[in-house]
């Protein structure tokens, strides 16, 4: 018997370091990982021993006897990526830490940030002896995207944060939550407090597509609305228009089918999530029953993982509808699909939209559409939405092999008041340092920054996560980002290129001073008590505060 990793893996990559035969990959420090949709366990070297179960953050790894139905395609799904990357014994060593030498007595870091990236830089720092951290972020509370931007009907997803908690618990972790880097303390501050910093802030901004009328009320980034209903602070008041019966969004990738979900699943599913509130009543009037997804190349170069694929076709009372014309493919992909370099993952795509044309949809049901081959060329309307004009792609190959989809002149109008664009995020300079406006990160190599004048690491400055490799990968991929970062940062403290702090004891009276709303972990920990109390009340795992004043309160309880 073998054991299987299904839908909920998130690339954390914990149960690679318990597999006592090698046979979870792609690990960290293989290419594929940077790019991978999930882990997988090789059928023919695992020896049943269920030390990865254990392990695992999010509950994704079963006994094949114990697979339910709907995750019966992952057994074929984990066996078929070993038949492209068969396991071989010349597979790279596990990232190793450097020893930190005693007599360089304490190392003091700052991580601006607190989702996943900067969660696990914390986890790696703090497993060396003499070594303190201090965390900041702008909001009272923690774990980034995990808490606002993973979807609500995925719980199991969350679940990494049992390992984040225990890491921002720790007594060498010290919280400065509701502290803004750049408003209450600045970058260069937080140099003269600690031998280094580390910035993980993700990628906070929008990509546009830059077509006319994206303007018009009723268009809106996929992130503000995944930001709304995840109980923001910052996107708590928004509006979005559900009164028409068709939404479209414009992308295909996971952000994407979490939207389309989200706007068609029963209002009183959503309910025992969550979901915000507000967000909740709003879907609850809404007469969305179409969801159209827009993706400008074929099934086989869709930007959708297979396990986000595969779990929105078992959605209860939706239809998956693909016309059956574009499910076929045009002879570039389908030699992109066939030939002895294509990935296994690429096959499962092809395969499940093409069951998807071959369901016959019932009228009586809401539906998500899924088109291919299409590029929006301008969004219609006199004050807000009331069209979008779609334009007809083809798929062709550089002299290189390499894909790229070209739109032609056929075109045609869908009837939509709302348009969501879901074509990725982007990362926000950070003051006072050097910023890739092109790529949207801080240049840096493995995780330091780079001036891009000189190309000389600036001293004592670090990057992680989103800010440093863009938009790419899921949550357990920023722990291998993070490792090579700390790994960079304890190389250049053991080699005497960090300054020490000189102002060490003065950063807690900087930051009473300057932020006296400040939030510690015994604060975060109160406004997680008083969420989950609400959810429990109401058969929920909790009930979100979306307003800072709502945060702060709950955070100077019993105080």
């Amino acid at each position: 018997m073998t054991y299987v990793i299904t839908q909920p893996c998130c690339n954390d990559a914990s149960c690679v370091d318990v597999c006592p035969v090698n046979c979870i990959h792609p690990t960290p420090d293989e290419k594929p990982f940077a790019t991978t949709e999930m882990l997988y366990i090789d059928p023919d070297t695992c020896i049943d021993c269920g030390a990865c179960v254990e392990e695992c953050p999010v509950e994704a790894i079963y006994a094949e006897n114990d697979l339910d139905e709907v995750d019966e395609p992952y057994l074929d799904i984990n066996a078929q990526y070993y038949t492209k990357h068969p396991i071989g014994p010349d597979w790279p060593e596990p990232l190793a830490l450097p020893q930190i030498d005693a007599a360089l007595g304490t190392l003091h870091v700052a991580i601006v940030g607190s989702g996943p990236a900067a969660c696990y830089a914390a986890m790696e720092l703090t497993a060396k002896p003499r070594v303190e951290v201090d965390i900041f972020d702008r909001l009272p509370t923690p774990y980034g995207l995990v808490r606002a931007g993973v979807a609500p009907d995925h719980p199991g997803t969350k679940g990494v944060t049992d390992q984040f908690r225990s890491v921002v618990g720790k007594r060498t972790v010290h919280c400065h939550f509701n502290v803004e880097v750049g408003r209450d303390v600045s970058h260069e501050e937080l140099l003269a407090h600690h031998h280094a910093v580390i910035y993980a802030v993700g990628a906070a901004g929008d990509r546009t597509l830059g077509i006319p009328g994206e303007d018009l009320v009723g268009s809106h980034a996929a992130t503000e609305f995944v930001a709304w209903y995840n109980g923001h602070p910052d996107y708590a008041d928004h509006a979005f228009d559900l009164s028409g019966k068709r939404a479209v969004i414009v992308g295909n990738g996971n952000v994407a089918l979490d939207v389309a979900r989200i706007l068609v699943t029963d209002p009183e599913i959503l309910a025992k999530t969550d979901l915000a509130d507000h967000a909740l009543e709003a879907l609850r009037a809404s007469n969305i029953r179409e969801v159209v997804i827009l993706g400008r190349r074929g099934p086989a170069q869709a930007a959708y993982t297979n396990p986000e694929l595969l779990a929105l076709g078992l959605m209860p009372d939706v239809d998956i509808v693909v016309d059956p014309d574009e499910a076929v493919l045009d002879p570039a992909s389908r030699a992109f699909v066939d030939g002895d370099e294509a990935e296994p993952s690429h096959r499962h795509k092809v395969r499940q939209v093409e069951e998807f044309a071959r369901r016959t949809a019932d009228p009586a049901k809401k539906r998500i559409v899924l088109r291919f081959l299409t590029s929006p060329v301008e969004i219609l309307g006199t004050d807000a939405v009331e069209s979008v004009r779609i334009a007809k792609n083809e798929m062709v190959a550089d002299a290189s092999g390499r894909l790229s989809a070209k739109p032609s002149d056929v075109t045609s109008t869908l009837d939509t008041g709302l348009v969501l664009r879901s074509i990725g995020y982007r990362g926000q300079p950070v003051a006072g340092i050097p910023f890739d406006d092109r790529r949207g990160v801080i240049p840096n190599e493995n995780g330091r920054v780079i001036d891009p004048e000189t190309g000389t690491p600036v001293p004592g400055v670090y990057v992680a996560g989103w800010i440093k490799r863009g938009p790419t990968g899921v949550i357990g991929t920023n722990k291998y980002c993070s490792a090579e970062t700390v790994k960079m940062l304890i190389d250049d403290f053991s080699a005497g290129r960090l300054d020490a702090p000189t102002e060490r004891e003065a950063l807690d009276r900087l930051i009473a001073e300057r932020a006296p709303d400040a939030v510690d972990y015994q604060g975060w920990q109160r406004i997680d008590k008083t969420e989950r109390a609400g959810g429990k009340a109401a058969g929920r795992t909790r009930t979100k505060l979306i307003t800072i004043e709502s945060m702060l309160a709950a955070a100077r309880a019993d105080t």
